[in-house]
This record gives C-alpha cells, structure tokens and sequence, in this order.
C-alpha cells in the first residue's frame, strides 16, 4: 500500500468523522444542560455539577473558573473580579506550594512596569517600602533579568521579601494595553519612562493591590484587586467594543482574551 494514499484517506476520514461529530453534538446553551455535563464529570456527583452550572452562568463565557481546596465541611462557590493571563514565574525558586508547584503570595502589592528590568538598584526603594509593610510583592514587567532578577530569588528564599517576578503578557502595544488593563483591575499606576514616571521613584501609592495571587508555571491569576468596579467595568466595556469594531479574526481573538 502506497504510504501517502494511506495518509490522504486518514486524513478525509477524520475530517468526515469531525463533521459527523459536530451534526450529532448539542450545545450547552442553558444551566441545566451544563449542570449535566458537570455532574458526569464529577462521577454523578449532582451538587458538584450544579455548582459547576451556577458558575458558568455568574462568571459567563469569559470568565475564568478555578478549584481550590477549602476548609468547610460543605462545597462553596465565591465570586469574585480577577483575571488571567499566560504567563507564569520566572524562577521555579520564587515557589512557595510545593504541593501544587505554584507561588502563592496572599494580600499582595503589585507592581507593573512597562521595561526590561536588569539593575537591582531601580527596585530597592519598592522593596525596601514593602518589606516594611510585611507584604509580598508580585513584579509584572516587559522582563526581569540578570542581577536583577537573582538578587530577587536570594532575597525571597530568604526570607527577607516574599517575591514573585513574571513577565508582562502580550507584545508591543498589545502589552502595555494589558499592563493598564491589570492596573485599573489592581489600583495600580503602570511605572513608564514614556510618561515620565522613574522605577527608582515608585512609592507604595503606586502599587496594585489583590487579595490573592496564583502563579503556575505557565499562568498568572489574580484574584479580587483593589481596583474600582466603575472603571473595571468601563475598561470591559470599551474592550467589547473594539472587538466589535475589529476587522481581523486574530484581533478579536486577541482582544477576547481580555474580557
């Protein structure tokens, strides 16, 4: 049998096979449907699906949905504003659970900077204000990187301040539209150069503020910024109508990734 005959029928049978499945499958368009879905999932378990339903229908599509271990004898669903984004820490050394691999840092400062940071010496006002504060700090820069960086993983290990470093998500002006988006959702004011604004001069005022940060190795999660709902609201609402004003599918996709 000739090789690429083979490859060409594999190839028009999972596409018809595809197709098939899509005829036969029925969207998830209402809870109870999803609740089914869930409760399968769960190995028939009927109040996991339901939560899991209530919390498709309260976050919508475009949230993000995360399970936690909890301490109640009972299951519990928590709403809350946050966000997500694809990228993780720069050091597996900045890793506090070593259960689940993740750094977990609880009521921490954020700070967003919109650059490449390598000198140690343009951080250590930030660091030396939130240690004073008893706070973990979460960096979110273009990049941290040599001295910088290191000087960061030693002081976290430590003790001295919980530290975490990832970089900022997106590229270019993709990136700085971002940076902002995590700033209105935080509190927090992004430190350029651009607008006249010095690393060596970030006080805490200018810091973002969340209840919780999780950091896998290839995610960042906050969860309940300090940010004002009006705003968060107002920045949702202009980024659904640039996706409606997009003119390019790879923009909108984009663009969709921040909701």
């Amino acid at each position: 049998m000739n090789p690429m005959d083979l490859k060409r029928g594999i190839d028009k049978a999972v596409a018809a096979a595809v197709e098939q499945l899509k005829e036969l499958s029925v969207e998830c368009n209402d809870t109870k449907a999803i609740a089914q879905v869930g409760t399968i999932s769960a190995n028939s378990d009927a109040s996991v699906g339901n939560i899991i339903a209530e919390a498709m229908e309260r976050v919508g599509r475009d949230g993000v949905i995360t399970v936690e271990e909890g301490q109640a004898l009972q299951d519990e669903l928590d709403v809350v504003e946050g966000m997500q984004f694809d990228r993780g820490y720069l050091s597996p050394y900045f890793i506090n659970n070593q259960e689940s691999g993740s750094v977990d840092l609880e009521n921490p400062f954020i700070l967003l900077v919109d650059k490449k940071i390598s000198n140690i010496r343009e951080l250590l006002p930030t660091l030396e204000a939130v240690a004073k504060a008893s706070r973990p700090l979460l960096i979110i820069a273009e990049d941290v990187e040599g001295e910088a960086l290191a000087t960061l993983v030693v002081n976290n290990m430590r003790g001295i301040v919980k530290v975490a470093a990832v970089k900022a998500p997106g590229f270019g002006d993709r990136r700085k539209a971002m940076l902002q988006d995590i700033a209105i959702l935080t509190g927090g004011t992004v430190i350029s150069e651009e607008i006249g604004l010095e690393l060596e001069k970030v006080a805490l005022e200018d810091l973002g503020q969340a209840k919780r940060v999780s950091i896998t190795k290839e995610n960042t999660t906050i969860i309940d910024g300090i940010g004002e709902e009006e705003m968060i609201s107002g920045r949702v609402a202009q980024i659904r109508q640039q996706i409606e004003d997009a003119t390019s599918d790879y923009d909108k996709e984009k663009l969709q990734e921040r909701v």
